[in-house]
């Protein structure tokens, strides 16, 4: 049986003492191929009470769960969310201004995006001065029920794109391993080389035959 951990995230972010709260994370920042997915969550917890949280029982980090738990939730979040923001960074953004700049941008935005919030949360980065005030929670995606709901629309949002991508650039098995380095993924750069959404700034060794070459 599934663990519930929906009960304990929310428990969490009701410990702020505050009705509105927003979280943010993102999908992809490993990747050779295929976007950064960035998302933002706002849930108004005096909404989710008794029968209304039922469909967050199962919200955890999305890494946790499998794609059919992510589906659902996904589908829950967006019904029971006040407010979702999502931003995508594709590989050529990201080549050209940096990993790191375009999921602190993201983050940003999607704050940005989710407010007005009493409590910001962000899963592990301080922001700067430029985002809305907030609070740094280190695996926050296992602990804030907010930042959890962030995780699952990025992630879901971004494996859809990358099971769509298989059938636009086949051979690379994106359906398989959605972007990630994997053997079969690597095999397949040095066979027939990279396609327009792979990271080419990312120092990956199956793109070195391809540099020798040049």
């Amino acid at each position: 049986m599934a663990k519930l951990t929906g009960r304990k995230l929310l428990s969490f972010d009701r410990g702020l003492g505050v009705r509105y709260v927003a979280g943010v994370d993102e999908a992809g920042r490993g990747p050779l191929a295929g976007p950064l997915v960035v998302a933002g969550v706002l849930l108004d917890l005096e909404m989710l009470r008794e029968h209304r949280a039922r469909p967050l029982s199962l919200l955890n980090d999305s890494k946790q769960l499998d794609a059919a738990t992510r589906e659902r939730l996904y589908r829950a979040v967006l019904a029971c969310a006040d407010r979702v923001a999502v931003r995508v960074f594709p590989p050529h953004v990201i080549d050209r201004d940096g990993l790191h700049r375009s999921n602190l941008k993201g983050l940003r935005e999607a704050l940005w995006a989710c407010q007005p919030a009493e409590a910001c949360l962000v899963d592990g980065f301080k922001l700067g001065p430029l985002a809305p005030p907030h609070r740094a929670v280190v695996d926050g995606d296992t602990k804030s029920a907010a930042i959890a709901a962030a995780s699952i629309v990025a992630k879901v949002t971004r494996d859809r794109y990358m099971h769509a991508a298989d059938a636009f650039y086949p051979g690379y098995g994106f359906s398989s391993h959605v972007g990630y380095i994997t053997a079969q993924h690597s095999a397949a750069v040095r066979r027939i080389g990279p396609c327009e959404i792979h990271r080419r700034s990312f120092a990956a060794r199956c793109y070195e035959p391809l540099a020798a070459a040049s």
